[in-house]
């Protein structure tokens, strides 16, 4: 199957998000959260993500995560995961409590498409204070794609994680999690980048940007979201509507996606120093805001 198929399957079997103007989300992608060993590249960013996350949280914004979220290749098992970062998943069941939670599934955590595998995994938690299971994510969905549909124009805005752009990742990708769990974690640890990402190789980064940009003009100019490659786009009115979000993992940041007003923009949360020394974590924006339908086709 080619890229063009699978980004076409995706699209036909996306779900549908009415929004309008008055909505806001915050999109992020590839946090790759771990287990917080040396090879969890989520940890130093821990704390920018949190803070980050509880004030889209208090400002009534509904979080949509764009793919990668769990580091499912380096890890066996989700458990791990959230005993490490536990804040942060729960934090992360107040949007889903709230009706306020959308998750797309990557390559990183691909098992998520199985719902068998959701239900058994994050449906409950087991707490070890009260020594009894609680409800965690119960009745969560994972998707590969979403499309926010605007209630009043029509426009739409495809989010998917990527991977369907790279074939390796999406069809071979229990291959890259062999390989992962028993070469590149191991190796991680000591400072050897994984070649098989399309983050760290840019040749093979310009092949899934250019095969999605292709996709996006047969569609007529869909401006479309992703992640996948962890380089932030942000095209003008008139380019290519190919956006990425970013990722997690950056060092010592996060960047992410806001749509509020009908605009979006490009943002990063970063840790900055006040002139009396402290630190502080702030939010800046990269670029936009800009009009949503500047870029409808």
């Amino acid at each position: 199957m080619s890229s063009k198929e699978r980004l076409n399957r995706a699209y036909s079997k996306a779900k549908i998000v009415p929004f309008n103007d008055s909505s806001k989300f915050i999109l992020f992608s590839d946090c790759h959260r771990g287990d917080n060993s040396f090879a969890d590249d989520f940890a130093k960013n821990r704390n920018i993500y949190f803070h980050a996350l509880k004030y889209y949280f208090n400002n009534d914004f509904e979080y949509i995560e764009l793919g990668d979220g769990d580091e499912l290749w380096e890890n066996h098992r989700f458990e791990s995961i959230f005993l490490a970062h536990k804040n942060v998943f729960m934090l992360i069941r107040q949007f889903h409590l709230q009706n306020r939670l959308h998750m797309i599934w990557g390559n990183h955590d691909m098992v998520y498409k199985n719902p068998e595998y959701v239900k058994k995994h994050l449906d409950y938690y087991f707490d070890s204070v009260e020594d009894c299971e609680k409800e965690f994510l119960n009745g969560l969905k994972y998707e590969e794609a979403i499309i926010l549909k605007h209630s009043d124009t029509g426009q739409e805005l495809f989010l998917t994680h990527g991977h369907q752009a790279d074939w390796w990742n999406y069809s071979f990708w229990r291959w890259g999690r062999f390989l992962v769990r028993v070469l590149w974690k191991p190796l991680q640890v000591w400072g050897t980048a994984d070649p098989t990402s399309p983050a760290r190789n840019y040749i093979e980064l310009k092949k899934v940007e250019r095969r999605i940009k292709k996709w996006i003009l047969e569609k007529k100019s869909l401006l479309t979201i992703v992640g996948h490659t962890h380089r932030p786009r942000f095209p003008e009115p008139g380019e290519i509507p190919l956006f990425n979000d970013g990722s997690c993992v950056h060092p010592r940041s996060i960047t992410g996606i806001e749509i509020e007003n009908g605009t979006i923009c490009l943002i990063k949360w970063q840790i900055a120093s006040k002139d009396d020394g402290t630190l502080q974590i702030v939010r800046k924006v990269l670029e936009g805001p800009q009009k949503l339908v500047d870029y409808q086709s």
